[in-house]
């Protein structure tokens, strides 16, 4: 992909036809069930959840906001190399912005099938509430999502364009048309597009910390009723454990594309770079996820103190020293913490692997155990654990994300073409 022959006969996508056919049809399964899961949850209506009056948030909710996360850290990264432009990110700078936005598409998928009503999902933008925080949080959802295509076709524009003008067939075809016009390859315009990729860069920082997940943070932290939630810390580390997750996807995309799509060599350089980013990245994670504990336990509040005490002691102890602790925090540091495996890929894409599934326990363990306990004195003490619905259509949403990514890596240039005569 680095070479003129390559542009003339630009043909990204899997190395491995074999591999392709087994890639998609495994997705196809996860859709067909992942589907019938949904028809199900349409047919059936909230009946089919194990969500109740008491426990009104579960999984849907867990794995929405586990997504913003995933797309606020992502993009995130990209700025490294769009805002601040540290040597090297750009080259994963597409991808983080790819994977941004089909994060924040699949966390509104979450959204919409936690809905009630589904049919409604227009209303906040026709009946708006201009003191919930949750109307304006949907409102900067749509804002992020254009800053997010923006900044994406501000970073392939000019290849897309030399694809157009040097390649053949429908892919040359399409790149044309996702120029938007704009074919113009000059050095001038070059620069122009990068000008502007670092000005909608710097417009997104503050919407992706304070609005997106920060924001998400928010609704979370102002429920007074639910004292586990209700901390100033909670948007922080909202923010923080989104960086990690973020840090954790580009790391193991930049790693899986580049050996299955590129069949390039990974950059030792980079691949360090990421993994300190990923251990520090947790580390903050870990000490203030103490600092928050510790401030709860010492209040010696009985609703913080019992929701901690189920969480590690309790009914949700698995998910926190299983996969919270144990693949969110401490397996990945062990692996990152020697620096000869920090530059291979295939301990990074465990790694990154690793946080990420680690990542999805940390959201549940937000959402669920402040449910558990009553609110008031008397009320009946909540229990929770997702139906085989639930499960399903989560996991059929997750595979519409993994195919808009696969489709992307195929024909969009994500990787950035050197620049030849």
């Amino acid at each position: 992909m680095a070479t003129e022959h390559t542009l003339f006969r630009y043909d990204p996508g899997f190395i491995d036809g074999r591999l392709r056919t087994v890639w998609y049809g495994f997705l196809a399964v996860l859709l067909a069930v992942g589907g019938y899961a949904m028809w199900l949850r349409i047919d059936g209506g909230m009946a089919t959840t194990n969500l109740t009056s008491t426990t009104p948030w579960g999984a849907w909710v867990a794995f929405y906001i586990y997504f913003v996360g995933l797309s606020a850290g992502a993009f995130l990264v990209s700025t490294l190399a769009n805002v601040f432009e540290l040597e090297g990110m750009h080259r994963v700078d597409r991808d983080a912005l790819f994977a941004a936005i089909i994060s924040m598409n699949v966390a509104l998928l979450f959204v919409w099938a936690d809905l009630g009503r589904m049919d409604r999902m227009y209303f906040p933008f026709l009946y708006r509430q201009f003191t919930s925080a949750l109307s304006w949080e949907v409102h900067a959802y749509v804002a992020y999502i254009a800053v997010l295509v923006t900044e994406l076709y501000l970073a392939m524009r000019i290849d897309l364009a030399r694809v157009a003008e040097r390649a053949d067939g429908w892919r040359a075809r399409l790149c044309g048309l996702l120029t938007l016009g704009r074919t113009d390859t000059s050095d001038e315009a070059a620069a122009t597009d990068r000008t502007w990729l670092k000005r909608v860069g710097i417009l997104g920082i503050p919407l992706a910390i304070f609005l997106v997940h920060g924001g998400t943070g928010v609704l979370f932290a102002t429920a007074k009723a639910r004292p586990y939630w209700n901390s100033g810390l909670f948007p922080i580390i909202f923010v923080i454990s989104a960086v990690v997750s973020g840090t954790a996807l580009v790391a193991l995309l930049y790693v899986l594309r580049t050996r299955l799509f590129d069949g390039e060599s990974t950059d030792r350089d980079l691949l360090g770079l990421l993994g300190k980013l990923m251990a520090g990245f947790v580390v903050v994670d870990v000490a203030l996820t103490a600092i928050e504990a510790l401030i709860a336990l010492a209040s010696l509040h009985p609703h913080e103190v019992e929701t901690w005490n189920i969480v590690l002691f309790g009914e949700m102890s698995w998910s926190f020293w299983w996969f919270m602790v144990g693949l969110g925090w401490l397996f990945p540091l062990v692996i990152l913490s020697k620096r000869s495996w920090r530059r291979e890929p295939g301990p990074i894409a465990v790694a990154g692997l690793s946080i990420v599934i680690g990542i999805i326990a940390v959201r549940f363990n937000i959402v669920v155990p402040p449910q558990i306990l009553p609110v008031m004195d008397g009320l009946p003490h909540g229990s929770y654990f997702p139906t085989a619905v639930e499960w399903l259509t989560s996991v059929g949403m997750i595979a519409v994300g993994l195919l808009m990514y696969t489709v992307g890596a195929e024909f969009l240039p994500l990787t950035p073409l050197e620049r030849d005569h």
